[in-house]
């Protein structure tokens, strides 16, 4: 169970299971249950298991669908049987969605579901497709709050949309001269906090941040200021988990034989130095050019540098406002 929703612990309870005896090495070899999942795919869902907790996954092929860790299978899929690496009784239905897809909302039987594509439709060798289904559980656990969907509508974005589609297609000022400057002020600094090795510098950094965040703040209507403290609550962090559960996996955790075995296997320690570098590449992006994605590592480089100023945040993500400013 999740203890005060702490995001340091989720990442811990995420990646070492529920109880505190560590779970036993499970057995790679295929089964007839699984004949219509490729070995390799069940190798990798295996190593994102790591947890008992809710995990429902919708894996695209090229031809079909295949459902994992579903408690409501919708009556289009057919059951396969019980795979035994994986836990879960798996079902099957010919592809509707795009093999690319890498996104959680509630696909299937209106429970949230990460809808997933194989590594190379994504781009992603497997370890970054591992701590990808780990960034999408997170999603999961966020939008399983009790209280979630109403503090969504009460921020009042949706302007009559019922879809969901507004968290992707606001009408935020993207092409506002003042704007752009001023969250180019906030990213630089966020840029430099992060980079810095003398902690005065980085002190000093993330206090400029802290100044250009409400200078920001001060440029932007209420409904745009509200938008972008959503994104990096709800995405920011959740880029901040993908990395922190690739640092904690390189120092405590030992993928499985047959995990080390796939042929674009890369160390979790490799893989984080990545997610890493993507967040100093996307906090010196255009705002202009990449729209709502500068958002993403903006909220993770703020999330970084509490955990520096105000280690507390992590216990109140869940209980306070949709923001990281704590």
């Amino acid at each position: 169970m999740l203890r005060a929703f702490s995001l340091l612990a989720l990442v811990v309870v995420t990646l070492t299971a529920c109880s505190s005896t560590p779970a036993p090495r499970r057995s790679a070899t295929p089964t007839p249950a699984s004949a219509t999942l490729a070995p390799d795919d069940r190798v990798r869902l295996a190593e994102a298991f790591w947890t008992s907790a809710p995990f429902a996954v919708l894996l695209v092929t090229p031809e079909h669908e295949l459902l994992v860790r579903h408690p409501r299978p919708s009556p289009d899929f057919t059951r396969v049987g019980y795979d035994s690496l994986l836990r879960s009784e798996l079902f099957v239905r010919a592809r509707t969605l795009s093999p690319a897809l890498l996104a959680t909302f509630p696909a299937v039987g209106g429970v949230s579901t990460i809808v997933v594509g194989q590594p190379r439709a994504t781009g992603k060798t497997s370890t970054e497709w591992v701590l990808t289904l780990l960034h999408e559980h997170f999603h999961q656990l966020q939008s399983s709050r009790p209280d979630y969907y109403t503090r969504v509508e009460a921020l009042g974005l949706a302007h009559g949309d019922k879809t969901g589609m507004w968290m992707l297609n606001y009408a935020f000022p993207y092409d506002s001269s003042i704007v752009q400057a001023r969250f180019g002020a906030l990213a630089a600094h966020l840029d430099s906090a992060l980079t810095a090795t003398a902690p005065d510098v980085r002190l000093s950094h993330w206090l400029a941040a802290r100044v250009a965040r409400v200078a920001l703040r001060v440029a932007l209507p209420p409904d745009d200021e509200r938008y972008l403290a959503f994104q990096m609550w709800q995405e920011g962090v959740a880029r901040y988990t993908e990395l922190q559960a690739a640092r904690f996996a390189a120092r405590h955790y030992t993928p499985s034989a047959a995990f080390r075995a796939l042929p674009d296997f890369v160390p979790f320690g490799t893989a984080a130095e990545r997610i890493e570098a993507g967040i100093h590449a996307g906090l010196r992006a255009p705002l202009a050019r990449d729209r709502r994605v500068t958002f993403y590592p903006v909220g993770a480089a703020t999330a970084l540098l509490l955990d520096d100023a105000n280690a507390g945040w992590r216990a109140e993500y869940f209980s306070g406002e949709m923001k990281v400013e704590r």
